[in-house]
């Protein structure tokens, strides 16, 4: 797949559009409904303009563009010349179907990788960028198997559940898309540096946001609403009561998509945002089987058990009553020595022994958890 050629003409005409301060997208596709194409549209006089879409519309179309149009406008043509860089414009074949259901689809799109992953039957997955050891595990695992039965997994690249889902998406066939809240040219946060690298290599990013757009919190909001229309349903992992996957859900919720979020402890910060939303109609979902069934996509074919040579080996009579004693939410070294009733030397010894397999996880504040092989 690929974008229409346009030129710079056309480009600079989309791009015009796309930073008139003031102009918001459903008034520009008023716009672009009646009169066509970009060009079309600032060849109208004002008073035809303000009877589409107001006289405030009117104002941004024809405002004169900032005075470093010019320079932006040479950065997007080098920036599209790179290897795997795409710009996408709202009468390209190859803008995201998905998107368009929106009523406010960007004008244009910056694209790093591969075009058809934007063209896949999809699933959001998000939640807390300071996710707990089984929200990481979780958030992989679920998006892993999504994508081994062809579903693209779509997140936002933050910390957290949203790294994990990348990196669970890119295990898959249906690999994984990055919806970003800065420019396409940046990567934020700097530790996904090399995730962005491999995602743009083997699947898609994907911004709105001009070029050399650094982070700012009030973007974040706006790219939720991509990562909702582009997907049939959002998956909830780990989210706290104030968090941007809350409002990822709603947006989702208001555009038709499939909520679903994944339970927790009772006790546990980063549950009470998933409960809040099952509360208010979400689908408890518990394994990925789940959410495909919900969304009416075919389970991938089950795999063959694992030969004897691959099976983990086995674990002491100790170490398994102190992982049933642990349970899937963090707990005391007090706390797990009361449900197990074992020595502090048996226990401290057997902890050691499960953090050195990949089975538990010590955490701040002296507490455990399993681990992300637990």
């Amino acid at each position: 797949m690929r974008t229409l050629p346009a030129t710079d003409i056309e480009l600079a005409a989309w791009l015009r559009l796309s930073l008139a301060p003031g102009l918001k997208p459903a008034a520009l596709r008023l716009l672009l409904s009646a009169f066509g194409l970009p060009e079309a549209i600032f060849n109208q006089s004002p008073e035809a303009l303000a009877a589409i879409a107001g006289e405030a519309t009117a104002r941004a179309v024809l405002a004169p563009p900032s005075p470093d149009f010019d320079t932006q406008l040479d950065a997007v043509i080098a920036w599209r010349e790179l290897p795997g860089n795409h710009v996408a414009t709202l009468d390209d074949p190859a803008y995201p179907p998905a998107l368009l259901t929106m009523p406010d689809p960007p004008p244009l799109l910056y694209i790093k990788g591969r075009l058809d992953m934007l063209h896949t039957r999809a699933v959001a997955l998000v939640g807390s960028r300071s996710a707990t050891p089984q929200g990481v595990e979780d958030a992989e695992r679920f998006a892993r198997e999504l994508s081994q039965a062809g579903v693209t997994i779509v997140s936002g690249l933050a910390l957290g559940i949203d790294g994990a889902a990348h990196r669970g998406g890119l295990e898959g066939v249906g690999g994984t898309v990055a919806v970003i809240g800065t420019g396409a040219d940046l990567v934020y946060p700097a530790a996904h540096h090399a995730l962005a690298r491999q995602i743009a290599a083997q699947s898609a990013i994907l911004s709105e946001w001009p070029l050399g757009t650094p982070a700012r919190a009030a973007n974040f909001p706006q790219r939720n609403r991509l990562i909702a229309g582009l997907v049939s349903g959002v998956v909830i992992v780990e989210a706290a009561m104030r968090s941007g996957s809350l409002i990822t859900a709603r947006l989702a919720n208001e555009m038709g998509r499939d909520i679903f979020a994944l339970p927790g402890s009772i006790h546990a910060p980063l549950s009470r945002g998933c409960h809040r939303i099952i509360k208010q109609g979400a689908k408890l979902v518990e394994t990925p089987d789940e959410v495909l069934e919900e969304l009416g996509f075919d389970k991938p074919a089950v795999a063959a058990p694992a030969s004897p040579a691959t099976q983990p080996p086995a674990m002491s009579a100790e170490a398994l009553q102190l992982l049933d004693a642990l349970g899937h939410a963090p707990a005391t070294l007090e706390i797990l020595a009361t449900r197990t009733e074992m020595g502090d030397a048996a226990l401290q010894n057997t902890l050691l022994q499960l953090e050195l397999a990949g089975q538990v996880t010590a955490l701040p504040g002296g507490r455990f958890t399993r681990g992300t092989h637990g």
